[in-house]
C-alpha cells in the first residue's frame, strides 16, 4: 500500500534512483537535488515500504501564487494513481491560492495536467535560460 508523506529530508541515493528511473537529467546531481528539496516551500512524496516512489513539489509565496514542479513517479509504479493523488494532494494545499502554474516539461503530459483541472493559457509561453538536457 502507498504511503503518503510531507518530508523534506530524503537520502541522496533515494533521489538519485527516483530521478535516474525516469531519465531526468537532474538525477545525476543528486547532493543537489537534497538540498533543493529542504529549500522547497512543500514536498509529498510516495512511499511503497522503505523506497521513495514519488514525488511533486510546490514552491510559492505563502498566499498568492505556486508553482507545481517536479511530479515523478517511477516507471514500475506508473498507472497506478499515485501521480494524480500526489497532485491531488498538493492542490487541496494550494486551494485558497489565486493562481497555480505548472509548466510540463514535454508536452505529452499537458492532457494529465487538464485532467486535474488546468487549462492551457491563451496567451504567454514559458521561457527557459538555463537547465536543458543538452548542457552538460
Amino acid at each position: 500500500m502507498i504511503q503518503y508523506k510531507r518530508v523534506k529530508e530524503f537520502q541522496v541515493e533515494q533521489i538519485r534512483r527516483l530521478f535516474e528511473s525516469v531519465n531526468w537529467y537532474s538525477g545525476k546531481q543528486p547532493e543537489k537535488l537534497q538540498l533543493a528539496f529542504q529549500n522547497s516551500t512543500r514536498v509529498i512524496s510516495a512511499w511503497d515500504g522503505e523506497e521513495l516512489v514519488g514525488l511533486i513539489r510546490g514552491m510559492d509565496d505563502g498566499i498568492w501564487q505556486a508553482n507545481i514542479d517536479c511530479l515523478l513517479v517511477h516507471p514500475k509504479m506508473q498507472g497506478q494513481g499515485i501521480a494524480s493523488e500526489l497532485i491531488r494532494q498538493l492542490l487541496q494545499e494550494y486551494e485558497d491560492f489565486l493562481y497555480i502554474y505548472v509548466v510540463p516539461d514535454e508536452k505529452k503530459n499537458v492532457s494529465f495536467y487538464e485532467k486535474h483541472g488546468f487549462k492551457v493559457m491563451d496567451e504567454g509561453t514559458p521561457l527557459l535560460i538555463k537547465g536543458t538536457v543538452w548542457e552538460a
